[in-house]
């Protein structure tokens, strides 16, 4: 069987290069000498969010039975989809994190939903998580592998003040209940996170940065108090905002050195979810515009460098589009394009994890929201997980810059693996690979030459029908869905000859894990 595939998928690959796209020609060159940045182990990270089945944006409700209060837990199609990234990394929170309070014992009274009111911030009352759900959803987490990073409402016991903003100290009472609930249970909680945008000139509201400092303080004692003596700490992170240099320098400053073990920040880098699909695509397409967002990955990054402090870089939630996204963009191929283009760009910036928002939920959800199925991204972030190690390389490419290039090394296997991304609407670019430091062989003009015989493994992705905001993405030519029973498809590469360029047909991904490239810095 799994020859036939390959054979099915070389067969469609010459197919695709003898459809009449124009050819161009490039190179990248990969510095295997030695890794310029590191990502986490567990780089690839999804969200689970609060959203009730009311919330709406511009007339759409697109969350459905998505929430943490009332995901279908049963479903085979969502126990599969996050076993087979053994583990997934789970951030719950969002904006109504805020607005949550815990059904502790602490907690006397009705442990009520959240209700729709106008008057409310973001259009809801309070919610309570009652403890039977928190045991059925760790239960399904357990089960699952998921690691949990959960998001702690950070506005227990503020006050309004002027400016749109809150004073006062956090309330710990029911966050410190429930974290010692969870402790109790014997839960595995990978990391306990304060608060969701409230940085800066925040969402919602805001916090001061020296309050801030000190509510983080809090909550690094709580867990510590809570977990003492515990062969496994949960990490401690904050603040879960949107960048801003001055507010995060501060917070950092006062942090350092280990105070916090993660400074989390958000990306919505594309606009609002209402922009018409035209205009969120061609942001997605231009190579300038993506070039543009790298500032808060390399500002943050220099920020941590400067202080001193131990604590890393992650991305705490990422949906490209606010507002839920956009439905046949950012749940559809096309969004490929910008989220392998944000994983390969932060992680050249030392983030150690990239959190998407959502796995389900909203139009920019992994799954869809109705059929569970998976949607591009979803596969996107599966190989990038398999495939992409945690050392980052130089990777330059030389000729179009329709095409994006990262290379790693590649993930518990030799050699390397390639990310190629060709924006280009109807040209196929033959990439050749040229490289610094690498072993494998001799150079022919700076090109790398494999050993004779030497195969590479190419894991092409492109959308059904060639049309970009098809739901359907195609794997070296075969469509990938969920079985019937729930299961996740198998992902086959194509054997190819590693004497031969890396065709790259127009608007495509390729993966390309290079075994025989044997690079120092992989060693």
């Amino acid at each position: 069987m799994a020859g036939l595939r390959l054979l099915v998928g070389a067969l469609w690959l010459l197919a695709v290069l003898r459809e009449g796209a124009a050819a161009e020609a490039g190179a990248v060159a990969v510095d295997g000498r030695r890794a310029i940045a590191a990502t986490g182990e567990d780089f690839v990270c999804a969200t689970l969010d609060w959203w009730p089945p009311d919330k709406c944006d511009y007339g759409t409700c697109s969350w459905g039975n998505a929430s943490l209060l009332n995901l279908d837990l049963s479903n085979k199609i969502l126990l599969n989809a996050i076993k087979a990234f053994s583990p997934l990394v789970l951030r719950l929170g969002g904006s109504l994190q805020d607005k949550v309070v815990y059904g502790t014992a602490d907690r006397p009274g009705p442990c009520a939903p959240f209700n729709k009111s106008k008057s409310e911030m973001f259009g809801f009352t309070q919610g309570c998580l009652p403890m039977p759900r928190w045991d059925d959803l760790n239960a399904f987490f357990e089960k699952s592998g998921a690691k949990i990073v959960f998001g702690l409402n950070a506005l227990n016991g503020r006050v309004p003040l002027q400016g749109g903003a809150m004073g006062g100290n956090w309330d710990t009472t029911n966050a410190a209940s429930f974290i010692r609930y969870t402790a109790g249970k014997g839960y595995k909680i990978y990391g306990w996170e304060l608060g969701n945008e409230l940085s800066g000139t925040g969402v919602g509201t805001k916090v001061g940065v020296a309050q801030y400092v000190k509510d983080a303080i809090a909550l690094k004692t709580t867990v510590d108090t809570i977990y003492r003596g515990s062969p496994e700490k949960p990490l401690v992170l904050a603040p879960g905002g949107f960048f801003d240099p001055r507010w995060y320098g501060e917070f950092i400053a006062k942090t350092k050195p280990d105070m916090l073990n993660v400074v989390t920040h958000h990306i919505y880098n594309l606009g609002a979810g209402v922009d018409r699909d035209t205009q969120l695509m061609d942001r997605i397409l231009n190579p300038k515009t993506l070039d543009g967002m790298a500032g808060p990955f390399r500002d943050l990054q220099g920020l941590l460098k400067a202080a001193g402090t131990s604590a890393v870089a992650w991305v705490g939630e990422s949906g490209g589009a606010y507002n839920s996204g956009h439905h046949l963009v950012t749940d559809a191929f096309v969004f490929s394009f910008w989220f392998l283009d944000q994983l390969g760009m932060s992680a050249k910036f030392d983030t150690k994890s990239y959190c998407r928002q959502s796995f389900i939920g909203g139009n920019y959800g992994l799954l869809n929201t109705t059929t569970f199925q998976p949607n591009p991204d979803y596969y996107s972030a599966l190989l990038w997980h398999r495939l992409m190690g945690t050392k980052v390389l130089e990777a330059k490419f030389t000729g179009t810059n329709m095409v994006r290039a990262y290379a790693h090394c590649a993930k518990h296997a030799p050699g390397i693996t390639l990310l190629l991304i060709n924006l280009h609407v109807n040209a196929t670019n033959h990439v050749s690979v040229a490289g610094r430091g690498a072993h494998a062989g001799r150079k022919h003009g700076g090109r790398f030459a494999q050993p004779p015989g030497a195969a590479r493994e190419e894991y092409h992705l492109t959308p059904e029908g060639g049309n970009i905001q098809s739901q359907v993405m195609l794997l070296n030519g075969r469509a990938l869905a969920a079985g019937a029973d729930g299961s996740i498809p198998g992902m086959e590469p194509v054997k190819v000859d590693a004497a031969r360029p890396i065709a790259v047909a127009p608007r495509s991904i390729v993966f390309v894990h290079m075994p025989d490239y044997h690079a120092p810095a992989c060693a």
